[in-house]
């Protein structure tokens, strides 16, 4: 970690190799769009390295890499309409998010993103946020230009409706794997 800090670019590339998946899941779940994720996390990384020699410790360096990627993409969603809107046609996951999630059902997997994408924008933005990259209320509402007691509002509307869509298709199994998966139910 003090290596990649010092700018030994073996060092980033391992860290890149261990975070690389879990920051294109992010990017993933808030554009909707796999090959801006795919650039998204790109971007994200560009960023990581520019900034780690200033990175003070304060969290663990998980939660600093996810933070960063989540204004990146947030930064970009600013600046780009259209992206990160609702898809006209349902996608299938992309086999890199796929591959972050060694250990479960892809199919499980697959039908928890599909709920995911039913969720409106903000509540679906909020709850990956909050649950996956790991910030807290003060800092979405910071990100996102709105109160902190907006992002809680919209975190708990994001899972009562995530329920009631997972209730809807009858698949009450898949609750255990999304809270695996850092979302809660």
């Amino acid at each position: 970690m003090t290596r990649s800090c010092r700018g030994d670019t073996q060092a980033f590339e391992a860290l890149y190799r261990r975070y690389g998946g879990k920051v294109f899941g992010i990017a993933w779940r808030l554009t909707l769009d796999q090959g801006q994720a795919e650039d998204l996390t790109q971007d994200a990384f560009v960023r990581i390295w520019q900034q780690l020699p200033g990175f003070r410790f304060e969290s663990s360096l998980a939660t600093w890499i996810y933070r960063v990627a989540t204004n990146v993409v947030l930064g970009k969603l600013r600046t780009s309409p259209g992206v990160g809107g609702k898809l006209s046609v349902v996608q299938e996951e992309p086999e890199e998010l796929a591959d972050t999630h060694s250990g479960h059902d892809v199919g499980q997997l697959m039908d928890i993103e599909r709920q995911l994408r039913a969720l409106p924008e903000r509540a679906r933005m909020v709850l990956v946020m909050h649950d996956l990259a790991g910030m807290t209320h003060e800092e979405i509402g910071a990100s996102l230009d709105i109160a902190p007691g907006t992002s809680k509002a919209q975190l708990f509307r994001a899972r009562r409706l995530y329920r009631e869509l997972e209730s809807a298709r009858g698949e009450s199994a898949h609750s255990g794997a999304l809270s695996q998966n850092g979302v809660e139910g």
